[in-house]
């Protein structure tokens, strides 16, 4: 499914006849091709065989299109270039999306088959900048949404205690705690039996905001252990609270486009890549929604963003969610990178490695 905004504009005040759609399409995806300015006279001879018009028929309805604000006349050219509305009417109108080819699959399948869960989303950003030659992104899931599947209680010394939490999708998260005083076998033991009971195929936020009131109904409530367990329940849970990471590859391939050869622009492309923050509330404003979302230049809330489209979907990794996405110029072929985030999200979410 592919999620399509649309911007809201006052001069939406009528439809497009099917010939002004038919040629606003061709003046997106030739841009798009040649990254140069649509002339009148060069898009009546491209669409011949499909529609016969004069190149003064064709101004005129290039001009009606530019007053409608789906095109724009740039000062050093005849001819016209799409504006945010127009890649907008384009990505809307799209019937079918290129596949990847077998180069492509089997590259996806080798760079997303290599090492463990944190490697594989590193991975995923590398292989989707590679097949985009744009900005690969992956933000990694929340820990918290994640189920506990056991606990275990490890005494590292008399006063030393290792809490080893196993949660599904094969993540481990470990922390050590010391107590004032020594820890007594016995009560861990019993411990470790009465939080397992009670804690495992739980989300770790859900253990997190009820732990006291869980713990409450033991009989070892006023132990130094259950102590030692209520005082560091912040530490135990700060991993995740600070799991939220984003990996960006591909950033080299953004200087490779017209479109960021001034140094304006290419300052632009180095403050968004360093701006994590941004990044993250970008690819935060999908979280658990379905399917394919595109916004192209001033869709964006962040003025940053107002040269670029941003294509990205989620993905799972056993309870929580995670977004993948790509970064690149507004003129972009669209059709094939809804697809490589399609097939990355896709691909993720049924790894073996998260089941």
């Amino acid at each position: 499914m592919i999620e399509r905004d649309r911007i809201l504009n006052n001069d939406d005040q009528r439809e497009l006849s099917e010939r002004e759609r038919q040629i606003l399409h061709k003046i997106v995806h030739l841009y798009i091709l040649k990254a140069s300015p649509v002339g009148s006279r060069f898009l009546s001879k491209y669409i011949e065989k499909e529609m016969k018009l004069s190149p003064a028929t064709m101004r005129n309805i290039m001009s009606d299109l530019e007053d409608l604000e789906y095109i724009s006349h740039p000062h050093t050219s005849a001819g016209r270039i799409p504006t945010d509305k127009g890649y907008r009417f384009y990505v809307n109108s799209l019937q079918s999306f290129e596949k990847l080819n077998s180069e492509e699959l089997s590259a996806v399948k080798k760079t997303l088959s290599q090492g463990d869960s944190d490697n594989l989303l590193k991975n995923a950003s590398k292989i989707l900048g590679l097949l985009s030659k744009y900005l690969g992104i992956v933000k990694f899931p929340h820990l918290r949404d994640l189920i506990i599947q056991k606990i275990e209680l490890i005494q590292l010394s008399s006063t030393r205690l290792l809490v080893v939490l196993a949660l599904e999708s094969k993540q481990i998260r470990t922390v050590t705690l010391e107590a004032d005083c020594e820890i007594d076998s016995g009560d861990l033991d019993a411990l470790s039996i009465y939080i397992n009971e009670r804690l495992t195929a739980k989300p770790l936020k859900f253990i997190r905001d009820n732990f006291a009131d869980i713990i409450r109904d033991s009989d070892m409530i006023n132990t130094p252990l259950v102590r030692l367990f209520t005082e560091s329940i912040e530490k135990i849970f700060a991993s995740y609270q600070s799991s939220e990471r984003v990996h960006i590859a591909g950033t080299p391939n953004l200087l490779d486009y017209p479109e960021f050869e001034t140094p304006e622009r290419f300052k632009g492309v180095i403050e968004l890549i360093e701006d994590e923050d941004v990044i993250i509330h970008l690819l935060d404003n999908i979280e658990y929604k379905d399917g394919v979302i595109i916004s192209i230049g001033a869709e964006h809330e962040n003025i940053v963003m107002s040269d670029y489209s941003l294509i990205k979907s989620t993905y799972k990794m056993g309870s929580a969610t995670g977004t993948i996405g790509l970064i690149g110029p507004k003129r972009m072929n669209y059709g094939k990178m809804i697809t490589i985030v399609k097939y990355v999200s896709d691909y993720l979410s049924k790894h073996n490695d998260y089941n």
